[in-house]
C-alpha cells in the first residue's frame, strides 16, 4: 500500500463480533427473536420476563429529554414529564465549548437516569445544506468537522451516566419536505467529506450505543435497507458494534432491513412484518443467524443502557437550570456594537419592545421538544437588573400589522435612552415537519423595527431563531445579540450578557448571505422533492461562499466580544509521522475577561483535486483576563489534509503546499504559515469546471461528470400511484384521497385549537407530516390502519377501486 494512503482502521478486513449472549438466544424461538426486533409501544421495547430480557425506554431528545408517559407521539403534541430544556444544537454549537457540551450531555443522562429514561434520542448530526430546512436547529452547524466534535463530546457526557444515546439522522436527512420519501443522490466525496464525516468521527471517537437510520432514500434504496450504509460503512469500515434501529416510521422492508444490519423497529408494528420475516426465513430467504446478529447487539444494548447512576434529588433540576444559563450565555453571539451601547448600563431607562421578550419562544417544534422545569422571560430578566424597565408588545405572533401595538412601542421607544427590540422567527416559520419558504423574518416586525429607528438612534436588536435570516434591516439597530433558541434560561443569559455581567464569546457556526439567492443551491433546492440531486457537491455554507468569492453578510466563525484579542507568534511544526503541531500566542488587548474561539482552517495550495479555499480542521475556546496571553497548541493528522479518493475506496493526501491559517472566522484570518507535504501526485480532476469556477448554478450535466447518470423522477399521477405515495399527492386525483384527507384536517384540528389552521404551527406540522406521509407507513403509526386498506387506498386512486376492495376484503378474511 503506498504511504501516502491512510492505513487506518477502516481498510482493515472486518471480523465479524462474535456472540455475546448466545445462551439467551439459543433459549429464544424464532417468533420471539422476531418480535424482538419490533418495539413494545410507541417508547418501549418488548420484555420477556421468562427470559431475564427487560424493556427500555427511549426518548427524545437532542437538547432535553420529552418522556411521555400517557399519549404518545413523534411529534410533541401530547405532554411530557418537565426536565430541562437546554439551548437547541444551532445555539450550543455557537459556544464552540467541548467541555461545556459534555456537560450538557451528562446532564441529559443524569435526567434519564432520574426519569427511567434508557437511550436518549440523539444527537442530530446532520448537515446543513441549505438554510430553508425547518428542522436546521436541532443540527449543529454547516461545517463537518466542528458537527463531529461536538456531537462525539455530547456523546460521551450523556453516556458517561450509563444512558444510551442514538445518533442521527443516518444519513442525508437534510430537508423535512418529503423527507420519509425523497431519494438522495451524491457523488461520493461529498457524502464522505461533507455529509458522512460527522458520523464517523462521532462513531469512532464518542462510541455511541445506538444510530438511528433517517427516512429518506440514497441512491435508491432507503436508509433502513441500505446495506451500504449500515453494514459496509457503519459496521464494517467504522467498527460500529452499537445497535441500528429506524427513526419513528422508516421500516421499508423488514426483510432488507435485517440483511443491511437494522437491528430494532421503532415504534411496534403490532407484527405487521413478523410472519413475512418468519416465511423467509423458513424459505431460506434471510438466515436465522442475521436475526440471531440482530438479537445480540439488541441484548447488548439492554446491557449498556440499564446500569445507570442513581439520581434521586430533585435539586439536579436547579442545578441543570443553572448549567442550560451558563451554556446560553456561552452560546450568544454579539453580531453588532456600534459605539459601544452594549454593555448596559443598569441605571439606564430601558424600553422593552416585542412579544417575543415576554413570550419567549426558546426552543424548535417538533419531537424535541421539551417540556420546561422553569421559564423566565427576557423581560423578567432584565427588570431583575434594572427598576427603569418599561414594555411594549409591539407585533403579534401572528404576522399581521396592528396598529395600535406599533403606535405605543414607537411611543414608548422614543421616550426611553435605549430602546430593546426582541425579534426573530416564530414557531409557524420554522419547525419540524416542513420547511421555510424564506429566509425573512415576520414582516410585522420589520415594519415596527423600522418606525422605532426613525426617533430612537439607541436601539438594541434581540434575535432568535434557530437558523441563519435574511438581514437587510441590520442598520435600524445600533448592537445586535442573537441568542438563537437558548433554553428554558435564555432570557436570564440573554440580560447577563447585555448587561455585561458576562461577556459574549458565541461563533456563529453556519453563514449568515445577504440574500436567499446567495446560497448556492437556492435554484433547485426542494423544486423536486421527492428526488434531490446534490448538484454542488460538497459546496455548503462558507466552503461555497469562500471558494466562490461570494461576499455574506456575517460569516461561519463570526462573533463580537466587549474586549479585543491578538493572535501572535505563530508557529506549525512537521512531525515525523506526518502530523502537524500549530502552536500561537493569544492575548486579550482589552480591558475586560473574555474568550477567543481560536479556529484553524486549512487551505490547500496543491493545484490538485476540486476541493473547498479553507475547511475548519481544528479549533479552541481560550478565555482570558485582561492583559492575560496564554500559548495555545493544537494537533492537525494527516486525516486533516486528506481526500477521499473513490476509485481506491481509501483517504488520500496530496503532495504539495498547505496553508495552515490561524482565524477567528472563516473570513479573518489572523495568522497563517504554510507546510509542504509528502504524498500523491495532484492531479485535476476529469469533472465540469463549474467545481473549480463556479460559474451560475451547477446543472444535472455538471453533476453527471462526477456522479453516475440517473433517470429524473416524474410526478406520479393517476394510474402510477403506489404505497409510497402520500394522501396529499392521491388526493389531486382521487375522491376517496380527497375525503381521507378533509377527515385527517377535522381530526387534527381538534387536537390543535378546534379549527383548520395553517397558521396554526402546530396544525401545520402534524398535517404537513401526515398527509405528505408515504402510505405504507400508516399502519405504523394507528394500529386501526392495516396494509389492506393501504393498498384499497392506492388502488382506488390509481381508478380500480374493485382491485383494492379484494385486497380489503383479503386482509381482513
Amino acid at each position: 500500500m503506498n504511504e501516502y494512503r491512510l492505513k487506518t482502521q477502516e481498510n482493515r478486513p472486518h471480523e465479524f463480533q462474535k456472540m455475546r449472549h448466545q445462551k439467551t438466544i439459543s433459549k429464544m424461538t424464532l417468533e420471539q427473536k422476531i418480535a424482538f426486533c419490533s418495539g413494545k409501544s410507541f417508547w418501549e421495547t418488548k420484555e420477556f420476563k421468562e427470559l431475564g430480557i427487560p424493556s427500555l425506554f427511549l426518548s427524545d431528545g437532542p437538547h432535553g429529554l420529552r418522556k411521555q408517559e400517557g399519549n404518545s407521539d413523534h411529534l410533541g403534541l401530547n405532554a411530557s414529564r418537565a426536565t430541562t430544556c437546554f439551548p437547541t444544537a444551532s445555539a450550543v454549537s455557537a459556544a464552540w465549548d467541548n467541555e461545556l457540551i459534555y456537560r450538557m450531555g451528562e446532564a441529559i443522562g443524569k435526567e434519564a437516569a432520574k426519569i427511567g429514561v434508557n437511550v436518549v434520542l440523539g444527537p442530530g448530526t446532520n448537515m446543513k445544506r441549505n438554510p430553508l430546512c425547518g428542522r436546521n436547529f436541532e443540527y449543529f452547524s454547516e461545517d463537518p468537522f466542528l458537527s463531529g466534535s461536538l456531537s462525539t463530546v455530547w456523546i460521551k457526557g450523556c453516556q458517561s451516566t450509563g444512558a444510551g444515546v442514538s445518533l442521527k439522522h443516518f444519513a442525508l436527512n437534510n430537508q423535512e419536505l418529503k423527507r420519509m420519501s425523497t431519494d438522495v443522490l451524491v457523488d461520493e466525496r461529498a457524502l464522505r467529506e461533507y455529509y458522512l464525516s460527522p458520523f464517523e468521527a462521532a462513531v469512532k471517537e464518542g462510541k455511541p450505543t445506538t444510530v438511528m437510520c433517517a427516512y429518506n432514500k440514497v441512491e435508491g434504496t432507503y436508509c433502513s435497507d441500505n446495506k451500504m450504509l449500515l453494514q459496509d460503512i457503519l459496521r464494517k469500515e467504522w467498527r460500529f458494534d452499537g445497535a441500528v434501529i429506524t427513526d419513528w416510521g422508516a421500516m421499508n422492508d423488514r426483510i432488507k432491513a435485517f440483511k443491511a444490519g437494522l437491528d430494532l423497529e421503532m415504534p411496534g408494528s403490532n407484527g405487521r412484518f413478523d410472519q413475512e420475516v418468519k416465511s423467509a426465513v423458513e424459505q431460506g430467504i434471510l438466515m436465522e443467524k442475521t436475526i440471531d446478529d440482530s438479537v445480540d447487539r439488541l441484548l447488548t444494548l439492554i446491557e449498556r443502557t440499564t446500569d445507570q447512576m442513581e439520581v434521586s434529588s430533585d435539586e439536579i433540576f436547579n442545578e441543570h437550570h443553572q448549567l442550560a444559563r451558563e451554556i446560553a450565555q456561552a452560546s450568544g453571539v454579539l453580531l453588532k456594537n456600534e459605539g459601544q451601547l452594549l454593555p448596559l448600563q443598569k441605571g439606564a431607562e430601558i424600553a422593552v419592545i416585542g412579544k417575543l421578550a415576554e413570550t419567549p419562544r426558546y426552543q424548535g417544534s417538533g419531537s424535541s421538544q421539551v417540556t420546561p422545569t422553569k421559564l423566565v422571560s427576557l423581560l423578567e430578566a432584565i427588570r431583575s437588573y434594572s427598576d427603569e424597565v418599561t414594555y411594549e408588545q409591539g407585533y403579534t405572533i401572528e404576522d399581521k400589522v396592528e396598529k395600535n401595538l406599533q403606535e405605543n412601542a414607537v411611543k414608548l421607544a422614543k421616550s426611553a435612552e435605549v430602546a430593546v427590540v426582541c425579534m426573530g422567527l416564530t414557531d409557524i416559520f420554522e419547525s419540524e415537519g416542513f420547511d421555510r419558504l424564506h429566509m425573512r423574518i415576520p414582516h410585522n416586525q420589520i415594519q415596527l423595527l423600522n418606525e422605532i429607528s426613525k426617533v430612537q438612534e439607541n436601539v438594541v436588536i434581540v434575535l432568535v431563531g434557530g437558523s441563519a435570516i435574511e438581514m437587510p434591516w441590520e442598520n435600524k439597530g445600533k448592537s445586535i445579540l442573537h441568542m438563537q433558541l437558548s433554553g428554558q434560561a435564555g432570557g436570564q443569559a440573554t440580560a447577563d450578557l447585555l448587561f455585561g455581567a458576562v461577556n459574549p464569546s458565541g461563533k456563529l457556526t453556519e453563514s449568515y448571505p445577504y440574500t436567499y439567492e446567495d446560497v448556492v443551491n437556492s435554484s433547485y433546492y426542494l423544486v423536486n422533492p421527492k428526488q434531490t440531486p446534490y448538484l454542488e457537491s460538497m459546496f455548503c455554507g462558507y466552503r461555497y461562499f469562500t471558494t466562490a468569492g461570494t461576499k455574506v453578510r456575517y460569516p461561519f466563525g463570526f462573533g463580537l466580544s466587549y474586549t479585543t484579542f491578538d493572535y501572535l507568534n505563530m508557529n506549525v511544526h512537521l512531525e515525523e509521522n506526518g502530523d502537524v503541531t500549530v502552536s500561537a500566542t493569544i492575548l486579550n488587548s482589552g480591558k475586560v475577561a473574555g474568550a477567543e474561539v481560536v479556529q484553524v482552517y486549512v487551505s490547500p495550495e496543491t493545484g490538485g483535486v476540486y476541493r473547498p479555499k479553507r475547511e475548519l480542521k481544528s479549533f479552541m475556546k481560550v478565555h482570558l483576563q485582561p492583559i492575560e496571553r496564554k500559548e495555545i497548541t493544537l494537533k492537525l493528522t494527516k486525516r486533516d489534509f486528506a481526500i477521499y479518493d473513490s476509485k481506491r475506496s481509501d483517504w488520500i493526501v496530496e503532495r504539495g503546499i498547505y496553508v495552515i491559517e490561524l482565524g477567528s472566522s472563516c473570513e479573518d484570518i489572523r495568522l497563517k504559515d504554510p507546510v509542504t507535504l509528502e504524498g500523491e501526485e495532484p492531479i485535476k480532476s476529469q469533472c465540469s469546471g463549474w467545481y473549480y469556477t463556479f460559474d451560475e448554478d451547477p446543472s444535472k450535466e455538471d453533476f453527471l461528470t462526477i456522479h453516475k447518470d440517473f433517470e429524473e423522477y416524474v410526478p406520479q399521477t393517476k394510474g402510477t400511484y403506489d404505497i409510497t405515495s402520500s394522501l396529499k399527492e392521491m388526493k389531486e386525483t382521487s375522491r376517496l384521497c380527497r375525503m381521507i384527507f378533509k377527515g385527517l384536517e377535522k381530526g387534527l384540528a381538534k387536537q390543535t385549537g378546534g379549527k383548520v389552521d395553517y397558521l396554526n404551527p402546530e396544525f401545520k406540522m402534524l398535517m404537513d407530516s401526515a398527509s405528505d406521509l408515504p402510505v405504507k407507513a400508516m399502519p405504523l403509526f394507528s394500529s386501526k390502519i392495516s396494509i389492506g386498506f393501504v393498498q384499497f387506498i392506492v388502488e382506488t386512486a390509481n381508478g380500480h377501486p374493485f382491485r383494492g376492495l379484494k385486497h380489503l376484503l383479503k386482509k381482513r378474511s
